[in-house]
């Protein structure tokens, strides 16, 4: 029990004295440059993730309430929040003119980052509500972009599951992530509906797994019949989608992800951003799935995990953007915009081309 105490006790000295000795520094380099901190991470990095980052960190540990409030303001604040902070580090823009400019592009990132982790958590934590239409003209607009030109026979149907959903109601499907899951998975489908289609078609097939004499050696006829005909494509789209989704959102919510969002958003990240994420990530996912070659999906967690550490360890470079150019990020025949009465909805001007033969709202 003393040793856990002393050893506590070592930990709160050294962390003190390391604070002392970083602002020690930062005094000196000052007095020897003739700028502060956050002038020389302006003018030593490049716009993006590093510059970024930097800041924030800065900002976070200064022991100036200013400094410390400003990565969590309101976007409409931040000029002013800059003039202040301007003020305060006796920094005139005739001689720094870049410097405002600067400061103002990684706050709106800041802030825009913090601001999307609410948003997401707000549609995360919405239930998919079968009485709502809009919450069913979301879920009917999958349909018709991942099995075009045929109709939905019923709202509750076994059809559900030819596009990855576990049973008849995929609302039943939504409850771990809310409108979250359904909206990235809508999103996927209509920005990059080729790879949607490819993916979904993938998810269906199974394929024949050469087996090895000594494996084979080693099975019984009935372990034989199990594993002759290896599913090493095979999932359920929908489902493995609304898994992926769960993945981007604890990327998001972990702050790994702000390597990526600093660099693809010039200011602050908004709900496309995550949402192309999402489809890079999908995307990515199904192609690892295909390498690894998993004996079957009960090695889902196995591949996933695996898949999580790999997109953590690319994000720990500060030059990282995970979609940089994926078609997803500039599909020319669609746009998206919010509808005002459901902020986190994707709705579309493409219109299905056929129609349902039930009503939107039927549960």
């Amino acid at each position: 029990m003393m040793k856990h105490f002393m050893r506590m006790l070592f930990q709160v000295w050294l962390y003190s004295y390391c604070i002392c000795l970083w602002r020690c520094l930062k005094f000196m380099v000052r007095k020897l440059t003739g700028r502060c901190e956050l002038q020389r991470i302006c003018y030593n990095n490049k716009p993006g993730a590093n510059r970024t980052m930097k800041i924030e960190t800065s900002l976070k540990n200064s022991k100036n309430k200013l400094l410390q409030t400003a990565v969590s303001v309101h976007p409409d604040t931040i000029e002013k929040i800059i003039d202040d902070i301007l003020i305060l580090k006796k920094i005139s823009l005739d001689i720094n003119p870049q410097l405002g400019v600067s400061l103002q592009a990684c706050l709106l990132q800041i802030v825009g980052y913090r601001n999307l982790i609410v948003e997401i958590e707000k549609l995360r934590r919405e239930s998919f509500d079968s009485d709502n239409p809009e919450h069913e003209a979301m879920l009917l607009k999958l349909w018709c972009f991942l099995k075009p030109g045929i109709p939905l026979k019923d709202r509750i149907s076994k059809q559900w599951t030819e596009i990855g959903f576990q049973g008849d109601d995929p609302k039943t499907d939504f409850r771990g992530m809310g409108l979250l899951g359904l909206s990235s998975l809508v999103y996927f489908a209509e920005w990059d509906t080729a790879s949607a289609l490819q993916i979904l078609s993938d998810s269906h097939h199974s394929k024949f797994r050469e087996i090895g004499k000594k494996e084979l050696s080693n099975f019984n006829k009935a372990e034989w019949e199990k594993k002759k005909f290896d599913k090493a494509i095979g999932y359920s789209f929908a489902i493995v989608g609304i898994n992926i989704t769960d993945l981007a959102y604890n990327l998001l919510i972990s702050g790994a992800l702000k390597t990526h969002m600093y660099n693809v958003a010039p200011e602050a990240p908004v709900l496309k951003h995550f949402q192309q994420t999402f489809c890079y990530l999908i995307h990515e996912f199904h192609k690892f799935w295909i390498e690894e070659d998993p004996m079957d999906i009960m090695e889902f967690n196995r591949v996933r995990n695996k898949f999580h550490k790999k997109i953590l360890k690319q994000l720990q470079n500060p030059d990282m953007a995970l979609c940089p150019h994926f078609a997803a990020s500039k599909n020319p025949n669609t746009t998206l915009v919010l509808n005002p009465s459901l902020e986190h909805s994707v709705i579309s001007h493409r219109v299905c081309e056929h129609t349902s033969s039930f009503p939107l709202n039927r549960i």
